[in-house]
């Protein structure tokens, strides 16, 4: 009884389709799965999951429905996207009812035999004027009908995920081998990186950059970048994705690779992956420093969900809460202390009796108010819950199926001398245990920062290595701040370096150079040609004609 259209002046064709729509939304919405269909329906497909994590299921069901529920049940386009999410990941799906029955007409029995039997003529009549017996559209019963549209919808929804699935993209820009040495080769593909390539490929050097489509910190980063100027409302992922897109658009290209090693031995240097050998005049090293994590369960689990490494980056999302800290070194108290700035308590937790960080540091950690500290313990669990941070909207084909997303809730910490361990409530877990730089490819080709171990040694203030023509930027060289703005700025640098390194040694486009090396040499051979082995094409038109009115008049 509820009005849901008005108008005027519509024709036939248009009332008709106002109408098919109205019934084809009534229809989608006039879908409930009752609880007990779906209990039955997990104890014939997955007998693992119990009542509880049925009703986990049927609870997000229930809380996607936006419009008036009151009776909680799952209903409408959100039940009907449940059942394709597990027809999809079972084979078929729960078996769902109606919500609302048909109310039928009164008729006496006279008028329905007649209605009966003019639906047979109807249905006959077509059939004797056939040529086959194949079915068509106005032989089709509604349930026919209906499956065939929900069968076309699931194969064109399955299309679109493969074609936005499609690894082709990947190769859109990739590198391609050249007979001639690239000018600048890049590896690495993090904000260092790319921002180097940006720079190259704005300075006409085409620069090739060498990574793995997974892997860096900032990649892996799923909550937001806080801390990155004029960068908002933005994940890590996004940030690389972006930077990535602008070095493409200079003309920067992508080799998908991972480095094991680079040929110094000779000119130009050799960089070589997996599957490919790149020569190139410069190399610019941006692999990076990734994090030293625990391994202890729920750690990776949680990642971006209150486990983190870079309280600098994270630190901002729990203020006011209660926060531990795992690290005896500076990186440890540094963290912590940033930490006590917004976040109501902070504890470290440190396997021995006393830091290894520096004195000042440490006494500073020790003296603050905020902050406590769990001697001689090491941190065996991070402890999680059920997130209550999931939007979903009605009607988004989401796999309701999938595991519910955890947040830290706590930790369990184990004495070293007596193996008890206690639960520790807390709202996130920092791991400061240190960074290990991406250096392994260079041992025995540059010099490394006696006092960083594993960390470039750069030449003064530049990017320069003790290499020439290599050079080292980002985290790879940074044992200090190792910010993903710093590193941008730094890659920034190592390109502009690489620049005035190639102009000084008089390396410039060697594949540009011959290229006009052989035009010069046709141009010259063409030069002793006689005005007679020339061919004009206007000879053949009757005439030399240098002008539309010329040739019009010679037509005429």
């Amino acid at each position: 009884g509820r009005k849901v259209l008005e108008f005027s002046g519509a024709g036939e064709g248009q009332l008709r389709q106002f109408t098919q729509n109205m019934i084809s939304k009534s229809e989608a919405e006039n879908v409930v799965l009752p609880m007990e269909n779906l209990v039955t329906y997990y104890g014939e497909k997955d007998a693992s999951k119990s009542e509880e994590d049925v009703a986990k299921v049927y609870k997000k069901c229930v809380d996607q429905v936006k419009n008036d529920n009151p009776d909680k049940l799952c209903v409408g386009g959100v039940a009907s996207n449940l059942v394709r999410s597990l027809k999809k990941k079972y084979g078929d799906g729960p078996t769902t009812e109606k919500r609302f029955a048909a109310v039928e007409p009164k008729a006496d029995s006279g008028e329905a035999d007649e209605s009966e039997g003019g639906t047979k003529k109807q249905q006959q009549k077509p059939k004797s004027r056939g040529k086959s017996d194949e079915p068509n559209l106005h032989m089709a019963t509604k349930e026919q009908l209906m499956a065939e549209i929900e069968k076309r919808l699931d194969a064109e929804l399955d299309a679109q995920v493969e074609e936005e699935d499609d690894d082709d993209a990947e190769f859109e820009h990739s590198w391609t081998p050249s007979p001639f040495p690239e000018r600048v080769t890049i590896i690495g593909g993090g904000p260092a990186g790319l921002s180097a390539a940006i720079y190259a490929a704005r300075a006409g050097l085409r620069p090739v950059v060498v990574a793995p489509p997974m892997g860096g910190q900032l990649q892996g980063k799923g909550v937001d970048v806080e801390n990155y100027p004029g960068l908002f409302n933005v994940t890590g992922p996004a940030v690389v994705a972006l930077m990535r897109q602008q070095a493409i658009e200079y003309g920067a290209t992508f080799e998908a690779e991972t480095v094991v090693g680079i040929d110094a031995s000779s000119r130009p240097l050799k960089v070589m992956t997996n599957s490919s050998v790149i020569e190139t005049h410069v190399v610019i090293v941006a692999t990076g420093a990734e994090s030293n994590w625990l391994d202890v369960p729920g750690e990776y689990e949680m990642r971006g969900g209150g486990v983190s490494s870079c309280a600098t980056c994270d630190g901002h999302m729990y203020r006011g809460k209660h926060v531990l800290v795992v690290g005896g070194g500076d990186t440890a108290m540094e963290d912590a202390l940033v930490l006590a700035r917004t976040s109501e308590s902070v504890t470290v937790i440190h396997r021995r009796d006393a830091f290894r960080a520096s004195k000042v540091l440490a006494q500073r950690v020790l003296e603050h108010p905020s902050i406590n500290v769990r001697w001689n313990s090491v941190l065996t669990e991070v402890l999680g819950k059920a997130s209550d941070a999931e939007d979903a909207t009605d009607g988004d084909d989401v796999d309701l199926d999938a595991p519910v997303a955890k947040v830290v809730s706590g930790a369990m910490l184990k004495d070293v001398y007596t193996g008890v361990e206690t639960k520790m409530d807390a709202d996130a877990v920092f791991v400061a245990i240190g960074h290990t730089p991406s250096t392994s490819f260079l041992q025995g080709l540059v010099e490394f920062n006696p006092e960083h171990a594993g960390y470039v040694l750069n030449q003064g203030t530049s990017t320069r290595t003790s290499v020439p023509g290599v050079f080292a930027c980002g985290d790879v060289s940074d044992s200090i701040y190792r910010q993903a703005v710093t590193s941008a700025g730094s890659g920034a640098a190592a390109a502009l370096d690489a620049e005035r390194w190639l102009s000084e040694e008089g390396l410039g486009n060697e594949e540009a150079d011959f290229e006009a090396e052989l035009l010069a040499e046709l141009m010259a051979d063409g030069g002793g040609r006689s005005q007679e082995d020339e061919y004009n094409v206007y000879d053949d038109a009757g005439g030399r004609m240098t002008g539309m009115k010329e040739s019009v008049g010679a037509e005429l």
